[in-house]
């Protein structure tokens, strides 16, 4: 039994799921006992957990929203000191928030491949590279996906904003599963201009261009708000809403003279200019957060109005830990690194129908297993031929099972991390191996591999042993 299996409970900003079987079979949910959480700022002291019983529903609609390059800690109901995000923290409230949520890479294109396919980003080509630069990398249109599974369960699907999984003209959302595609196919975007990386347009519906020059995180918000509007009828629908935003260049709506430097920069040819290396602040990136916030708001007070909301799972993330602006404290490290602040995300998830409000989990998790939970709650079976590594959570979010302890696995270029329990090994640039016991450690300073050296042997092994599984990286 993991460490951490019973560590749900009640509290202001937060929680795990306290409610009933899953769609398939219905039951009544556990009572874990509580356990002690980090610090939150606002929030109460913990009250004991207790799932809900006998609550049935008809299979959600899901709208999964990524953040782009939002730290842990960027969300005020994580402990920003700074930035104010009452719309998520509302979320939070009304539903879960988990503590100990990883993403499944350090970097973008990797962490969407876990997402897409549920499985460890070396499994396929196109999650090697970390993250695609080129067009020369791509989620192979064959590879069963999230959305290409829930489709063949009855669901419809869409997928508005960033895709960074590849390049027309031979990879697209479209021919991974997705009914509709609107927005951008690369890492980054100019906001207003939609130049990309190679200084090519990037804003499409479906395969073909769209002009729009207004602010980009505008236009997905008012999409996305179009969609959850939709008469669906009876039918369920996924929508993947993936906001470039907090991702840099650094432009807040409304900064069109930052705008137009960037953009003539870029048709200067300089390859750096949409990285801003030059641009930024604290101020500019909490005014870049908090109108994200504003944007899921829009979009939940969109979903409410269409009468969908208690039948609709929300669920909420980054898809890999801060940048340059970020606040991560008290977590080590930024994106691209395999410390704690480069893949420990803010993790929201609500469901009215079925989880109870204002609970927090500290279970591990990482984005492979919402895949697993997802296809479990959406009736959808997985490809027996593209077996999973994550693992479902609706027994523990539904029913109220304890998950078994497991090892979850992380590979980047240089770096190589295993988490078990409250224990994480990790191998920086260095070459050294550590060992971190992170319910007394979160900031990864205290290394414990001289005082547990089987431990650190065991958690190197699994490594190990994972890795000889995965696709070599190209030389």
């Amino acid at each position: 039994m993991s460490s951490h299996a019973s560590k749900l409970s009640r509290r202001a900003f937060g929680g795990v799921i306290g409610a009933s079987a899953t769609v398939a079979a219905l039951g009544t949910a556990a009572t874990p006992a509580a356990a002690t959480a980090p610090a939150v700022t606002d929030a109460p002291r913990e009250r004991p957990f207790r799932a809900a019983a006998g609550r049935r529903s008809r299979r959600p609609n899901i709208l999964f929203i990524l953040g782009d390059d939002l730290g842990w800690a960027d969300l005020s109901s994580y402990g920003a000191p700074h930035i104010r995000t009452p719309h998520l923290d509302r979320l939070a409230r009304q539903g879960v928030r988990f503590t100990d949520a990883y993403s499944g890479s350090a970097t973008c294109s990797p962490t969407r491949f876990s997402l897409y396919t549920g499985r460890y980003p070396g499994r396929t080509e196109g999650g090697l590279a970390e993250p695609i630069a080129d067009r020369s990398a791509g989620l192979d249109p064959n590879h069963p996906t999230l959305a290409s599974l829930l489709r063949g369960a009855g669901y419809s699907t869409a997928l508005i904003g960033k895709w960074h999984c590849g390049y027309l003209p031979d990879y697209s959302p479209t021919r991974s599963g997705w009914d509709e595609f609107f927005g951008n196919f690369g890492g980054a975007l100019e906001y207003y201009s939609k130049l990309g990386l190679g200084g090519e347009y990037d804003l499409y519906e479906g395969d073909a261009e769209y002009k729009d020059l207004r602010y980009y995180t505008r236009i997905l918000t008012e999409r996305a708000s179009e969609y959850v509007r939709r008469d669906h009828g009876d039918t369920p629908w996924l929508l993947n809403l993936n906001f470039t935003t907090p991702h840099w260049p650094w432009i807040a709506d409304g900064d069109e003279e930052a705008s137009a430097e960037v953009v003539r920069r870029i048709e200067a040819g300089d390859r750096r200019a949409l990285f801003h290396d030059d641009g930024g602040s604290v101020e500019k990136y909490t005014e870049m957060v908090e109108d994200l916030d504003r944007s899921v708001g829009q979009v939940l007070a969109a979903l409410k109005e269409s009468g969908q909301e208690r039948d609709t799972l929300v669920f909420f993330a980054s898809d890999n830990g801060g940048e340059r602006f970020s606040y991560n404290w008290p977590l080590s490290g930024n994106k691209a690194s395999l410390q704690e602040g480069g893949i420990r995300v803010p993790t929201i998830v609500r469901w009215p129908a079925r989880f109870d409000a204002g609970q927090v989990s500290h279970e591990p998790v990482f984005t492979p297993d919402w895949t697993a939970t997802l296809l479990e709650i959406g009736g959808a079976r997985p490809d027996p031929a593209h077996p999973l590594d994550g693992t479902s959570l609706a027994g523990y979010l539904l029913r109220g099972e304890e998950l078994a302890e497991r090892d979850l696995f992380w590979r980047v270029r240089g770096e190589r991390a295993v988490r078990r329990g409250d224990w994480k090994y990790y191998r920086g640039k260095d070459g050294r191996d550590r060992l971190f016991d992170l319910s007394a450690d979160r900031r990864e300073q205290a290394d414990r591999a001289a005082d547990e050296p089987e431990r650190l042997a065991g958690l190197k092994a699994v490594w190990e042993r994972v890795d000889k599984e995965l696709l070599p990286y190209p030389a």
